[in-house]
């Protein structure tokens, strides 16, 4: 009896491109809609209230420049990683810190003294975190503070039997899902109802339920991942990828390790540097570079108490940058791409358009339209004050004009600028995350 040979399906066959690969063809299509989509711009002015700079409306104009040509995207590549390097030395230095305190043992020991607690329920680790970080997002406005915590959840979620999209989950759908389903986030809500000239904050409790229904919805998703891949590890859609830059450790070597007193002290500094995170985020102003600092000198101090030499913790600094180049250089080719959007001036163009698009249309199209029109708006437009600031203006009196409150329009920029910062490439969170 001959056997059959299975056929696979035509689908199956074919294979993701490479992540540089699908940038490089966003990168180009974006070159070419710059020669396709005339450039324009609105007035902006100074808000007295808030002294952001806000879009006029009324008074967007068709503008003469000159589209960027075939050398203007590879000089967009070099601006970008020029422009994004405080993004991209974050990511180094935080990786950095989490390295060492990687290759002396304390995460391994931490995970087992974990795993010992918890038992037979350290599953849970998911939904706590994912809510503990998604009420962090949704109240502070916290987002890329969060970079520094992926490969801690990548070699937690290996070393539980899952894989590294369940531990890339647990902190990106975590914290975007608070971002957007925002109940206090100044940097959101807070710019968008000032703008819109609706009370502060107001709408809250609309926003707490949203916050806990698309919280839990984001939890029960990862956590049924979870549970499928660890019970079959060839449902992963990473399998038979190498992760070579995540150490991994079975259950039952985490379960016999014990922690060091230096392991100990390891440890308190890893939860200083998480307090210090958010204090220095919510009362001091901290961003970007002085969140970097911090990383490096905690980095500094966790390789003086693990008894390292000044070489030892420059040679492991060093180690720890080689498996993170090419995750660093993915937020450099993405700020290329908005260097090209912004050089052609068409982000401007394309939200007259959009919103043009919303004329004569009934109130239970615009909420709709509004809300799509922002989740298109948010590829072009990355940051979210940038885009309450630029679309606000136009979208509050559109909805005034078709019977809808401004509250509509303020629900229309959260959803449509949180939730589609998680799908689209061009969003920095995203970048990270694909490391």
């Amino acid at each position: 009896m001959k056997e059959k040979v299975a056929k696979k399906k035509w689908f199956e066959s074919i294979k993701m491109p490479h992540t540089y690969v699908i940038l490089t063809g966003i990168l180009i299509v974006m070159t070419l809609l710059t020669h396709i989509i005339p450039a324009g711009q609105y007035q902006r002015i100074e808000d007295p209230v808030s002294g952001k700079m806000i879009v006029v409306p009324g008074s967007f104009e068709f503008i003469d420049v000159d589209a960027p040509g075939f050398f203007d995207m590879f000089l967009a590549l070099q601006r970008g990683y020029v422009d994004a390097a405080d993004i991209m030395f974050l990511i180094v230095f935080a990786y950095g810190f989490v390295y060492v305190l990687t290759k002396n043992g304390t995460m391994d020991a931490a995970l087992g003294t974990m795993v010992r607690s918890m038992g037979k329920k350290v599953q849970l680790l998911i939904p706590v975190t994912m809510l503990v970080l998604g009420i962090l997002s949704s109240t502070m406005g916290i987002f890329e503070e969060v970079y520094g915590l992926f490969p801690i959840f990548v070699g937690i979620a290996l070393a539980l039997g899952y894989d590294i999209v369940v531990g890339g989950a647990i902190v990106y759908l975590g914290v975007a899902v608070g971002y957007a389903s925002a109940t206090l986030n100044p940097y959101s809500i807070g710019v968008a109802q000032d703008i819109a000239g609706v009370p502060m904050f107001s709408g809250i409790g609309l926003r707490v339920i949203v916050l806990i229904v698309f919280e839990a919805a984001a939890i029960f998703y990862v956590m049924h991942y979870a549970k499928k891949v660890k019970e079959d590890p060839t449902k992963s859609v990473m399998y038979g990828i190498d992760c070579d830059f995540v150490q991994r450790k079975s259950m039952e070597e985490l379960n016999s390790i014990k922690m060091t007193g230096r392991q100990k002290l390891c440890l308190a500094l890893f939860i200083i540097t998480i307090f210090a995170l958010l204090y220095g985020t919510t009362q001091l102003e901290w961003y970007i570079n002085e969140i970097a600092a911090m990383f490096l000198m905690m980095m500094i101090f966790a390789g003086i108490i693990s008894g390292y030499s000044t070489t030892e913790i420059c040679k492991t600094f060093i180690e720890s940058t080689k498996s993170m180049v090419s995750s660093m250089l993915i937020v450099g080719f993405t700020r290329g791409i908005l260097l090209i959007m912004k050089d052609g001036m068409i982000s401007d163009t394309i939200v007259y358009y959009l919103v043009t698009a919303l004329d004569g249309t009934s109130k239970y199209i615009t909420a709709y339209g509004m809300w799509f029109l922002q989740s298109i708006i948010k590829f072009f437009i990355t940051g979210s004050s940038s885009q309450a600031t630029i679309t606000m203006p136009i979208m509050a009196p559109t909805a005034e004009l078709t019977g809808l409150s401004k509250q509509i329009a303020v629900l229309a920029y959260q959803f449509g600028n949180g939730y589609a910062e998680i799908f689209w490439p061009t969003s920095c969170a995203l970048g990270c995350g694909l490391m």
